[in-house]
């Protein structure tokens, strides 16, 4: 699958989550997603930055812009070293949390998505991968 466009940033505080919603939304632009299109991809990108920060201890995100088929769309990774996730099945379920939040967020962002991959080792981290397709 080509990329036509790659960007990475750094998840540490706060404010690189606000980073990852805009930079995501001028991808989703970018490459011509609808506003409804547009704010799944952004609210899922939210999510994961989200997680990224408070259960992963920080990490990263990439995100590119993709062309496969003759469809165009956005791919994010975001990766993390942080604990892992023992149970990834239950962790998708909503209303599961091993924190303080709604547990929504991994199962809401795969909702959101045309394309959701998730791969964690307990004690080694996270990879979360989504893509949403014009």
């Amino acid at each position: 699958m080509p990329t036509t466009k790659i960007e990475r940033l750094g998840v540490r505080i706060s404010d690189d989550v606000v980073r990852v919603r805009q930079l995501t939304r001028t991808f989703a632009v970018e490459v011509g997603l609808g506003l409804v299109d547009q704010t799944k991809v952004v609210t899922a990108a939210s999510e994961l930055a989200r997680n990224t920060l408070d259960y992963g201890g920080g990490g990263d995100v990439t995100v590119e812009l993709v062309e496969q088929g003759g469809r165009r769309g956005v791919r994010l990774t975001f990766e993390d070293k942080g604990p892992g996730i023992a149970d990834i099945e239950q962790a998708l379920k909503d209303g599961f949390t091993s924190g303080k939040g709604m547990g929504l967020g991994l199962g809401g962002a795969k909702r959101l998505c045309n394309e959701f991959s998730i791969i964690s080792e307990p004690g080694l981290g996270t990879k979360v991968t989504i893509a949403r397709w014009k």
